[in-house]
């Protein structure tokens, strides 16, 4: 069977290639709604399929959407990738996703790839600062949209959470059950960074800490951000005489290590340690107990990011920076009787 043609579609529909062309790519000009109607009955009738490499190669731009992550293993980039792929599908794109693996040569390989195949656009949730990501990014001379991290060294529209303010509520959440003082899960030791979401926490923390009068001076502890290393070390600082009250985690997938830790060490939860987390991640509601985060509008920060990623260049200024509000999900793990909705 011929293969069926662009120029089929127009004889069929009546009308010319170009306006044919116009309705597959919603563009560059405007066509009637009637002829519109004939053209897309002519592409069922007929079974056309668009050439998408010869349309890349004729604009220099793909329906491909690049997201690059720090491990999508992780629940938490699983999760917002999951998200960025169904916006990225509501605009008619599809997602290619690579792993960085907190590795500064992978991030940097994943952004020449994506940008070399000229896609319409690059997502980037960064696994840190990174000058030459950032030169990567001028070389090509693009628009990428960071999503969840912000480094100091990219310049570039971001979207991302009010990690301080969020960690902040759930610490005085915590403070607010009695306790004497809340300790902290950060992530590996590292230098301080804006725009650094486990950094930012920590930041919240403190905030809390001292707007309660109490010290953080050896309350501050390190872990992994994966629930595997984490459960390591809170073997040991579970075990140890100066057991915390209560544990205000970095990541959810660090407090599941953490309750992990408590139930082999027969510690109570939320009796003799309350336990928090930070992402929401979907497991987290069933933990046992169902653990207590912060949790934010997962979708409605990958739809601003997919927008933003896709956004005419040409058109007007963009909103440079976009914070999306976190919210408390109180569950068990904090000493509360049941579920309830965020204060």
């Amino acid at each position: 069977m011929a293969k069926v043609t662009r120029d089929d579609v127009a004889r069929l529909a009546g009308t010319s290639t170009a306006v044919v062309s116009y309705v597959i790519n919603n563009g560059p000009r405007p066509v009637a709604a009637g002829t519109r109607e004939r053209v897309l009955a002519a592409i069922k009738e007929l079974g056309y399929r668009p050439d998408r490499v010869a349309q890349a190669m004729a604009s220099q731009r793909t329906d491909l959407i690049g997201l690059i992550v720090p491990d999508a293993r992780q629940p938490f980039f699983g999760e917002m990738a999951h998200a960025v792929e169904q916006a990225a599908a509501e605009r008619g794109k599809m997602v290619l996703v690579g792993n960085s693996d907190y590795l500064d040569e992978r991030e940097v390989h994943y952004l020449r790839a994506f940008l070399g195949m000229r896609v319409s656009g690059l997502i980037l949730i960064s696994q840190g600062p990174s000058e030459h990501a950032a030169a990567e990014i001028d070389a090509w001379d693009a628009r990428v949209v960071l999503l969840h991290r912000r480094p100091d060294a990219i310049d570039d529209v971001a979207v991302v959470l009010d990690d301080i303010g969020g960690a902040r509520r759930l610490t005085r959440h915590l403070l607010d059950h009695g306790h004497p003082y809340v300790a902290c899960l950060g992530g590996v030791e590292s230098t301080p960074e804006s725009g650094d979401p486990v950094t930012d926490h920590v930041t919240g923390w403190r905030r809390a800490m001292d707007e309660a009068g109490l010290s953080t001076e050896g309350r501050l502890f390190q872990a992994p951000y994966n629930r595997y290393d984490a459960y390591r070390v809170a073997l040991g600082l579970l075990a140890g005489p100066d057991r915390p009250p209560a544990l205000v985690c970095a990541t959810d997938d660090q407090a599941i290590g953490v309750l992990r830790a408590a139930r082999e060490l027969r510690i109570d939860v939320p009796g003799e340690l309350a336990v928090a987390g930070f992402d929401d991640v979907k497991e987290a509601a069933l933990t046992d107990p169902p653990l207590t985060t912060v949790g934010s509008d997962r979708v409605g920060m990958a739809r601003a990011a997919v927008d933003l990623a896709i956004n005419d260049q040409d058109g007007p200024p963009l909103e440079r920076h976009r914070r999306f509000s976190a919210h408390l999900r109180i569950r068990r793990s904090c000493g509360c009787p049941a579920e309830r909705p965020s204060p």
